[in-house]
Formats: C-alpha cells, structure tokens, sequence
C-alpha cells in the first residue's frame, strides 16, 4: 500500500519505511522505487539518495538501490573476525575493516598488532574519505580504480599519518565493493612497500570475508 500523503509528523518516517520494505532483497531502480512505493521520481530518488548516505540502502554500480552496511554490518562482522585475526598473526600488522559512511569510512572490525610500536584505530573510527589507502578504494577515486585494476590492491605510504604504511583490498560481492580489508603498520618495517611485501595476503583475505559473507546470506 502506498504510503499516505498526510503531513503529519510521520510522514517521512513513513516514506523510508515504504522504500526499505520495497527494496527488501532485491536492487531497484530510482524509477521502479517510485512505481512501487506509488511516490513520485523525484521523491523516490531523494529519499534513496538520503538512506544511502545513512547505511540504510547503498547504491550498486549501476545506479540502483540494495539494502545497505546498517543491515549488512553484524554479517561482515561475524565474516570478518577470524580472517582479520589470521591475517595479524601472519603479518605481525594490525588488520582492519572498513566501510563507506557518506563521505567518511567507519572501522567496522580491528585485530590490532601486538607489537609496541603498531597503527590501530579502534572500531567505531571515522577517517574522512579518502585518506588512506582504505579511504582511496571506498572512495574509488580514479588513480586508487587505476592501481587496484593493476595489482588488487591499494597502498599508502605516510599520506595521511607520516611514518606509517596501509594497503587495502576490496571486500566484493554481487553487490558490488561493500567493504575494504585494510592492513596497516609502521613504515619502519616495511621492506619494500605495503603493497608488495603484503598485497597478496590482504588480497586472500578479503576474498575469505567476502565468500562468507555470501555463504550467510
């Protein structure tokens, strides 16, 4: 049903409701939100535009709408877990998730490094988008497109904190990239950058998360 066309104060609590409930488990178009929710484009559009920027919904490749991290998050956190924590202990490094939230990435899942002189951030961490090699990918600016076509992966070296490394690799589903396997470390222990001496690794690891993720769908 349509939702009402009242103005009263739950309008457009109501609006949302009629989107995710469209949505549910399939990807829709701008133009098939508003048949079903019987609202117009316009309002169809802006309201998914806003539930995306919140984690509600998130926009796939082609432009559609798919239900978004808010309802994915404990799934990749349970997917994420054990290979974040295999992947420091095969490193030495502190192995991280993140995830888009509008224009900042959030750390979802952290197995910090056990070594004294480490880089961590703890879940719940905001970095503005796109510092970072995990900000690069999240943001898919187009020489982090370039580097990730030629290698899988992302790194950064000191760009956002001097003296310390990252390389990221995408978590990547039908859906699309819905999160970034970061692994980061003080530079002094890097031989010859984060990308060579731990791509390949972060690589596996993503692609663990990512086939998780599916098999608990």
């Amino acid at each position: 049903m349509p939702p009402t066309e009242t103005n009263g104060s739950n309008r457009t609590l109501e609006r949302a409701a009629a989107i995710l409930d469209a949505v549910g488990r399939s990807s829709l178009s701008a133009s098939e939100l508003s048949r079903r929710t019987g609202l117009s484009l316009s309002t169809a559009h802006r309201l998914g535009l806003q539930l995306a920027e919140y984690g509600f919904l998130r926009r796939t490749d082609n432009g559609a709408f798919r239900l978004g991290d808010r309802f994915v998050r404990s799934a990749l956190e349970n997917a994420s877990s054990q290979a974040l924590q295999e992947l420091r202990d095969v490193t030495g490094e502190t192995a991280q998730l993140w995830i888009r939230r509008g224009d900042e990435r959030l750390c979802l899942v952290s197995a910090d490094s056990r070594h004294e002189l480490r880089a961590t951030l703890p879940p719940g961490s905001r970095v503005p988008l796109p510092a970072g090699s995990s900000g690069r990918l999240l943001s898919a600016d187009d020489d982090a497109l370039v580097q990730l076509s030629a290698t899988g992966w992302i790194e950064s070296s000191g760009a956002r904190t001097p003296g310390l490394g990252s390389v990221s690799a995408p978590v990547r589903t039908d859906e699309g990239i819905i999160a970034a396997v970061c692994l980061a470390m003080p530079l002094a222990r890097v031989i010859t950058s984060p990308g060579k001496d731990y791509g390949d690794v972060v690589i596996t690891a993503a692609r663990r998360i990512a086939e998780a993720v599916v098999e608990n769908k």
